[in-house]
């Protein structure tokens, strides 16, 4: 969620005259943050988690299941509940510890669609294994207040994304579709957040692009699927706005689900890490080495196999929202010649990232991505302030996007002291990987934001996965692991992850050796890199930061890597040779062991890794699989990819379900099998 600021907000045309300013003073702020926080040391190893829910509304009697736009009257509940509220709630900082005794209260806000919500905890994460075990318990508190703070008929799920989402009339309360700002033939302009930013967001989007959003699915083909598939829910006969003429000039593909506006992807939730180093050095770190991660977790987390009533033939989200924020005018599409345009851009504003910012001595070139598009007069000016050319190449390449929400009241003076114009571009690039300078006005640290997670049905999936992101990054940082792969290799890997089970049928790039070669430590589990590899000593917790390859590595790049499954990736590549890949869990694993951890909290943990190790063997099912196969064994599917009322209602009620028994009555086990042992 972006910045909520208040202001007067220009329109599309006025904005265009001032980019290249607001740019200026962002880079300004950006550079007055580099001289304060530059040489930041020692900041605490915290983290937070992000947990984002949709607000359903039942009617048993009917058998329908609607979104709830009440998000408003939700949070006005939350924040007038004086119990909670003496228990600390409010937002938390990244630089204040969790308390010592008690419980922080969780934090709500809002997001785009007025039928989300997000929470976070109280207080940030340690890194202490106490800390892990709390976190499953407190995302279930979440859940357990904010469906207090409901209506008995709705209830907070964590879907992805609404099946019905589009169908012009799964909302309550109903407004129609086709309103100014989205002038979407499906959704209202209502059930966007009304607050200022968002419908401004969308509406200049649309204008910068000359035309609405473009969202094309493909349609998964069932047994009575026609062929070619046309979505039937397209009007092709509107004629209330100019972008109406879109669909009969292309925009509806055959074989494809169509949407036409921002809801359709920043409806979506997702579940999101955010990691403050103890410096930018080890902010920089994280931020190379978890990106090529990326596309792994996404096909681990895969659950969105519905859009507007139809079985999609992909099973995340991603490109969805990329799509749907993508501003994009025909020249810098590659749709026409460059005029007015300053150049072509690869990738929408919602895209997975272009660069390396780490200063490591094992960063070669070749892995740098050979069509970044960079502002070189921006970038200059971050060189002359003092920035090195890895970090300024970062933001003046995150630079080249407009500004697309300027209030009229920000642009009267350029204050050194707030980063409302960086972040106004900072904001509004949505990479799988964020790098966060510490804002103005707290002592908070370096932070590094792990985006590319899709929300998992059960607190314990998504506690599961926060888990493993919080410990393989130790073991990075630990065992000074290698994940480096060329940029145009991890873009690919976020496409193949959109594949129906993609975690069981497709092939990944993946570095072959990412252990050291210093001190040998023991490996667990059934990895095959010959039982060996570089680490602290045990016990152990000083992260070893120090380069453990030459710093010009010889051969070809190509040799670094390989395809490898999920499977491999995560449990290991075992090989008679003694070579083979050790697997991201034995590496977790032989974390564990550096730093003593006592029976009872890896007897707690092992549950955690086990969801992960089966997800990736295929032990056990995503959700995307789960619900596709839901669907098509309910009694009312047609086996024609329509997903009617009926079964997305049983649907739904099915994911409550799951929600709350988390597989104990032996419902949905497919998805968490024997994982969830405790209560």
């Amino acid at each position: 969620m972006g910045l909520l600021a208040v202001g007067t907000p220009l329109e599309w045309p006025e904005v265009k005259k001032v980019a290249g300013h607001v740019r200026e003073w962002g880079i300004e702020q950006l550079l007055a943050i580099w001289r304060r926080a530059k040489g930041k040391e020692r900041d605490a190893l915290l983290w937070g988690d992000e947990i984002e829910y949709l607000v359903v509304a039942f009617d048993d009697e009917k058998r329908e299941v609607k979104l709830s736009l009440r998000q408003a009257d939700i949070l006005t509940a939350l924040a007038n509940d004086a119990e909670l509220l003496k228990q600390g709630g409010g937002v938390p900082d990244l630089q204040e510890g969790r308390k010592k005794s008690g419980k922080n209260a969780p934090t709500f806000h809002p997001e785009f669609g007025r039928f989300m919500l997000e929470a976070t905890p109280g207080a940030p994460w340690g890194i202490g294994f106490k800390d892990l075990l709390d976190v499953e318990p407190d995302m279930k508190w979440r859940r357990e207040i904010a469906n207090n703070h409901m209506y008995a008929h709705e209830y907070p799920i964590t879907m992805t994304t609404f099946p019905l989402l589009g169908d012009r009339k799964s909302i309550i309360p109903y407004y129609p579709p086709n309103g100014s700002k989205l002038r979407s033939q499906f959704v209202p302009d209502e059930i966007a957040n009304p607050h200022i930013r968002f419908p401004t967001l969308a509406a200049n989007i649309r204008a910068r692009r000359g035309r609405k959003v473009e969202l094309n699915v493909p349609a998964f083909h069932d047994e009575k699927t026609p062929w070619p598939f046309k979505d039937p829910t397209v009007d092709y006969d509107l004629h209330d706005w100019p972008e109406d003429d879109d669909v009969r000039n292309g925009a509806a593909k055959e074989n494809h689900i169509y949407m036409d506006a921002m809801a359709f992807g920043m409806g979506s939730c997702c579940l999101q890490i955010t990691f403050q180093a103890k410096n930018i050095e080890e902010g920089r770190k994280m931020y190379d080495q978890l990106s090529p991660l990326g596309p792994i977790l996404l096909a681990l987390t895969a659950a969105t196999p519905i859009y507007k009533g139809f079985l999609a033939d992909t099973d995340v989200r991603w490109n969805q929202i990329s799509r749907a924020v993508d501003d994009r005018t025909p020249e810098e599409l590659g749709e026409a010649p460059l005029k007015t345009d300053r150049w072509r851009i690869p990738k929408s504003r919602y895209a997975s990232n272009s660069t390396y910012i780490s200063q490591d001595p094992r960063l070669r070139r070749e892995y740098l991505d050979p069509d970044l598009v960079v502002d070189e007069a921006l970038k200059q000016r971050l060189l002359d302030g003092g920035m090195d050319d890895m970090l300024a190449t970062h933001f003046a390449h995150l630079f080249i996007r407009d500004p697309i929400v300027v209030f009229a009241e920000d642009l009267e003076h350029l204050d050194l002291t707030k980063t409302d114009h960086f972040e106004n571009l900072q904001s509004t690039n949505w990479q799988h990987m964020r790098f966060k300078p510490p804002p103005a006005g707290n002592d908070t640290g370096w932070r590094v934001e792990v985006r590319p997670m899709e929300i998992q049905i059960t607190d314990f999936e998504n506690a599961a996965f926060a888990v493993f992101c919080v410990l393989i990054t130790r073991a990075i940082l630990s065992f000074d692991l290698n994940f480096y792969l060329p940029i145009p290799r991890t873009t690919e890997n976020m496409e193949t992850a959109h594949r129906r089970d993609a975690v069981l049928n497709d092939k990944f790039y993946f570095r072959k050796d990412v252990l050291p070669s210093k001190r040998p430590i023991k490996l667990n589990g059934g990895g095959g890199g010959g039982g060996v590899a570089s680490g602290p000593p045990s016990g152990a917790s000083t992260p070893r930061l120090g380069p453990s390859r030459p710093p010009s590595p010889f051969g070809p790049v190509e040799d670094e890597y390989e395809l490898m499954s999920v499977d491999e990736i995560v449990n290991g590549k075992p090989s008679s040779s003694g070579g083979g890949f050790p697997g991201l869990i034995p590496l977790v694993e032989s974390y564990l062991d550096s730093m003593n951890v006592d029976v009872e909290t890896r007897c707690e943990l092992a549950q955690y890794l086990a969801l992960i190790r089966g997800r990736a063997n295929g032990t056990l099912w995503t959700a995307a699989k789960w619900m596709r196969g839901f669907v098509r064994g309910h009694g009312e599917y047609g086996m024609d990819s329509r997903v009617g009322e009926g079964t997305v209602f049983d649907l739904v009620k099915a994911v409550e379900r799951i929600t709350v028994q988390e597989g104990r009555d032996g419902f949905g086990r497919e998805m968490l099998g024997e994982c969830r042992v405790k209560g």
